[in-house]
């Protein structure tokens, strides 16, 4: 090998450093991923928000509404797969940097938006698409190549993150609609997601390999992969394997249910349903905000639990306690607030996502090396079922006038989910047949 030729090695295969830093970097990459979330997750806290305001100037109905808000949902979950292969190849700087730019200007345009299908192309389409980049495929693919232990633990801080944006975000976003008007929040939401776009750049790195680090708990240093071409082809290929698989089906069957009963229920329609029963708009956002509070609490303990006890117990009952809750919520909605609906928002907020830390380490098991992209296929059945249920729900509140159906409703798919979860199987990791790219 020529010097010219040693020396290209040398640039593209970084060797280990001889020291060992005090705080491994990869903490710093999940801080930077967790402060990236946060940001991302100002567009989640507005969609609720919408609804009242939007029905009032426009006269749009809930259930049309609802529909662009289930596009949003849906591509969320439908990108994230495709977001996971693309990291692949082009690396998680690009993929994130221009997912939040695509964020910030659907928010920006609705500002002009005048009919009905503007929202769907700026809300849905924009936003779904730069949203869907932004999934926990991305905290899934973070975790997966920064750490060899603790998991289950960074993968519970990292989904944590969602959870604190809508902590920061929804409680002034809601100020902003009921003081002024929902066009400021929008902005609000266009600045923030564009604020973080040079943290990412800045500070985020795609592989330990990038810096000379082996992965956190790793014994042996890991040299960064190749790019991955066929990004497409290799997420549906992907896909192809795993449908053949049954722990694959129970998985993204009970994430269906987990979004239905979270992003596309209450998280849609907490705020409208509780302004139903004469609770003020701010303040019951300021309970959905507290729910954000619990929710960090629940979804890093779920990341704990999940490094010690059985994943698939643990889902069974994250969704069975869930369930019960839903079942008592439409008696606790009320004029005001009371200690019963208190123990609702801490009981729910600790349970909200809880499930995520559980379900990736069940994809970790069955599917190995492919299971972020796996993971972003299951988290597609998440957002179909939440952009379900967010359209449903608007439809079943024209049509009756009150939610109580589609709790109850929620309720039972979340008892099925439970029983789903124990029928998952603790195997070996499932040799994936050769995807041909």
């Amino acid at each position: 090998m020529t010097q010219t030729s040693e020396a290209a090695a040398a640039v593209e295969d970084p060797k280990p450093t001889t020291r060992s830093p005090r705080i491994h970097r990869a903490w710093f990459v999940a801080a930077v991923t967790f402060v990236t979330i946060i940001g991302a997750a100002a567009f989640r806290s507005l969609p609720g928000l919408l609804i009242d305001p939007l029905h009032q100037e426009f006269g749009w109905s809930r259930g049309t509404i609802g529909a662009a808000v289930s596009v949003n949902l849906a591509l969320y979950g439908l990108t994230a797969p495709f977001a996971a292969a693309l990291m692949d190849r082009f690396g998680i700087r690009r993929v994130v940097a221009v997912a939040l730019t695509v964020i910030a200007v659907g928010s920006g345009l609705t500002v002009w938006m005048t009919a009905a299908w503007q929202l769907l192309l700026c809300w849905g389409l924009l936003v779904g698409l730069g949203s869907g980049s932004m999934a926990l495929a991305f905290a899934a693919t973070v975790t997966n190549r920064w750490f060899t232990t603790r998991r289950g633990l960074v993968s519970g801080i990292l989904t944590a993150g969602s959870a604190s944006g809508q902590l920061i975000f929804l409680p002034l976003l809601s100020w902003m609609v009921e003081r002024y008007d929902w066009r400021p929040a929008a902005v609000t939401v266009a600045l923030a997601a564009l604020a973080v776009v040079p943290f990412v750049w800045l500070l985020l790195r795609d592989h330990p390999a990038d810096v000379g680090l082996k992965p956190y708990g790793a014994a042996d240093f890991v040299p960064k992969p190749a790019p991955v071409t066929g990004a497409a082809r290799r997420t549906v290929g992907v896909l192809r394997s795993a449908v053949r698989t049954g722990p694959f089906w129970l998985l993204a069957g009970t994430f269906a249910i987990c979004g239905a009963s979270t992003n596309g229920l209450v998280q849609t329609h907490f705020v409208p349903a509780a302004h139903d029963h004469g609770l003020p708009v701010t303040t019951a956002a300021s309970l959905l905000a507290v729910i954000g509070v619990f929710d960090v609490v629940g979804t890093i303990a779920s990341g704990w639990f999940t490094d010690r006890f059985e994943a698939r117990r643990l889902l069974a009952v994250y969704y069975a306690l869930r369930g019960l809750s839903l079942l008592f919520l439409p008696m606790l909605l009320g004029p005001a607030i009371h200690p019963p609906m208190i123990f609702f928002i801490v009981f729910y907020g600790l349970d909200w996502v809880a499930t995520v830390p559980p379900t990736l380490a069940l994809c970790r098991e069955h599917y190995g090396e492919d299971s972020a992209i796996v993971f972003g296929w299951v988290l597609a059945s998440h957002q179909i079922g939440a952009a379900l249920v967010a359209f449903l729900g608007g439809v079943a509140r024209d049509a009756f006038g009150t939610y109580d159906m589609v709790w109850y409703a929620s309720g039972a798919l979340c008892a099925a989910a439970a029983l789903m979860a124990l029928v998952i199987r603790r195997r070996p990791a499932v040799v994936m047949p050769a995807l041909g790219v």
